[in-house]
């Protein structure tokens, strides 16, 4: 099969039948194989129902509805393990995001060998201070941290070899920074395309300001898993074992300065009268619980990640 096309959706009703429309017609011109996944991530509206009318009329159109909202990365974690296609095509579905892309992007994993191609809305029709400048600010922490030069890691409109979805693990809100997750796992070819951005034509959009700051957070969760989530103790054990042995360093010197004062009859005071006492004992006793974070981290990392995932109310078609 040449293509599988995932469309995570909440709430799509309106956008749906135009934007399976054109993605059938792109297929046809094209003489692809294809599959259509479409994942409702807990609708209320109808779009369930109108991608079981698509189904019913077209085999190679799959459903996945989840029992409630689970959020996008979710959403593509459950696509992405039934996908079959050679090349797996992901874009959103409120028709932003243009299938007419699709045969440059297909030709660019086939053709070119890339892992990855992520699309660049270069020229966008979003609110400027909304989404414009704080989408530009995100992206530019992004590359100056992951090392990945891509300029809108943001962008649904991805292509992906089939190996790629299936080695890595996308997981919380980390939909954002999947090319970093391919670098980690060893895919190095990343590219990017500049694609249409088109403006919104039907409801509203479901990301407000808040998802730039969980980006941000997610980004500082990701820079340090890719360096040290699976030696946690190179860290918090390094850092732990350094602030231990200066707190008992500088309390090993005020326990002998003391002594010498002693032993040649000059003026002293009690050890627990030198604030530098308590410096040094907070200092070690910091050193250690940092020791044993690295410690338990190490444990956490061998056993198994309790993590809410999807829940499947209903599929169709697999």
């Amino acid at each position: 099969m040449n293509l599988s096309i995932l469309i995570p959706l909440l709430n799509e009703e309106e956008s749906l039948k135009e934007l399976y429309s054109w993605i059938i017609k792109v297929m046809q011109s094209n003489n692809y194989s294809y599959e259509i996944i479409f994942v409702d991530d807990g609708s209320t509206d109808d779009s369930w129902n109108i991608i079981e009318s698509f189904s019913n009329e077209n085999p190679n159109v799959k459903g996945i509805r989840f029992m409630k909202n689970f959020g996008k990365s979710q959403a593509l974690h459950a696509g992405f393990a039934k996908a079959k296609g050679d090349v797996i095509i992901t874009m959103d579905a409120d028709l932003q995001d243009s299938p007419d892309e699709i045969p440059e992007l297909y030709e660019m994993i086939t053709k070119e060998r890339f892992d990855l191609v992520s699309g660049w809305k270069k020229k966008r029709y979003d609110s400027v201070v909304a989404k414009n400048l704080p989408s530009k600010l995100f992206n530019w922490a992004a590359r100056k941290t992951s090392g990945v030069e891509l300029n809108d890691f943001n962008c649904g409109l991805k292509a992906y070899k089939n190996a790629v979805v299936k080695n890595i693990e996308v997981s919380g809100e980390m939909h954002r920074y999947i090319p970093v997750l391919a670098k980690n796992a060893g895919f190095g070819k990343i590219g990017e395309k500049v694609v249409i951005h088109q403006a919104r034509k039907y409801g509203e959009t479901k990301f407000g300001m808040e998802r730039f700051i969980n980006g941000f957070l997610d980004l500082i969760t990701i820079w340090f898993l890719s360096r040290f989530g699976k030696r946690p103790m190179h860290l918090f054990g390094a850092i732990g074992s350094v602030m231990f042995i200066i707190g008992f360093l500088l309390a090993g010197y005020i326990g002998v300065s003391k002594l010498y004062h002693m032993y040649t009859g000059m003026k002293y005071s009690l050890v627990t009268n030198n604030p530098w006492f308590f410096i040094a004992l907070t200092t070690m006793i910091l050193g250690t619980q940092l020791f044993l974070a690295g410690f338990l981290g190490e444990i956490i990392l061998r056993t198994k990640n309790n993590e809410e995932r999807y829940k499947v109310s209903r599929e169709v078609n697999f």
